[in-house]
């Protein structure tokens, strides 16, 4: 195992690292918490797919980011691989860490929530790891589930459901499973990633009956969202982010 960095246990007054969430799409939808963080930091800090992106978390918070705030791009190439991913977490928390014993005060931006299916929760284990002594605090931001439920007017929970988050199966078969899981435990389910899969998950949803209380959304956030019941929406590939809502039945007490 690789030993860390020999970073001190104390670290200049208003040096640390912030991870934010951003949210979905929407600038508006950052939180009071996150704009004040954001313009607090001396380095702002985003995630990249490929070396001269902007970056998704960035063109979020763009409205909020100052000319004379310094950006650090932070490379995390899109690969199932094991180890170049390791490498990419590592390299991010390294230049984070050093930023921050240098005295700076830096925020490392994440589209939705800070800790759900987030690029930033790899970096904080990464700190964990390797720069124990670099303080960092989190602000949650607002997940494109809970920004879906609300464009559509959808309630995600009520009284004794329970809600699912996770990424679309990978096939019919393991759907199914899910669904009757669901159904017998009162389980709303919230897919992600839905993408080219939509297009078998949507006759399977109809076999099923369960279109029409079923939401689509896709791109929330941004200004060419959709959010309209599943039903109205013709199968076929979908952009990566998309997702679907899926209710199977209502509690017993309702106005």
């Amino acid at each position: 195992m690789t030993s860390p960095l020999p970073f001190p246990p104390a670290t200049p007054a208003g040096a640390a690292l912030t991870l934010i969430g951003v949210g979905p799409g929407d600038p508006e939808l950052l939180t009071v918490a996150a704009v004040r963080a954001l313009a607090a930091a001396a380095v702002v800090a985003y995630p990249v797919a490929r070396p001269g992106d902007g970056g998704m978390a960035a063109t979020i918070a763009a409205p909020w980011i100052a000319p004379h705030q310094e950006r650090l791009p932070l490379l995390f190439p899109m690969t199932a691989e094991a180890e170049p991913r390791r490498a990419a977490w590592r390299e991010a928390a390294d230049r984070l860490a050093v930023a921050v014993a240098a005295g700076r005060s830096v925020v490392l931006l994440c589209e939705g929530d800070v800790s759900l299916f987030a690029t930033s929760s790899y970096v904080l284990l990464a700190l964990r790891r390797f720069h124990p002594h670099c303080p960092v605090r989190l602000i949650p931001g607002i997940s494109a589930v809970a920004a879906a439920a609300a464009a559509g007017a959808w309630p995600l929970a009520l009284q004794q459901e329970g809600l699912l988050i996770r990424p679309t199966p990978e096939e019919p078969a393991l759907l199914e499973a899910l669904l009757d899981r669901a159904a017998a435990e009162c389980v709303v389910v919230a897919l992600l990633k839905l993408g080219q899969r939509w297009a078998w998950v949507r006759p399977l949803l109809e076999r099923r009956g369960l279109l029409e209380e079923a939401l689509f959304a896709r791109r929330v956030g941004w200004p060419d969202q959709e959010v309209a019941p599943a039903a109205a929406v013709a199968a076929g590939e979908m952009p990566y982010f998309s997702l679907l809502l899926i209710r199977q039945g209502w509690p017993g007490v309702l106005p």
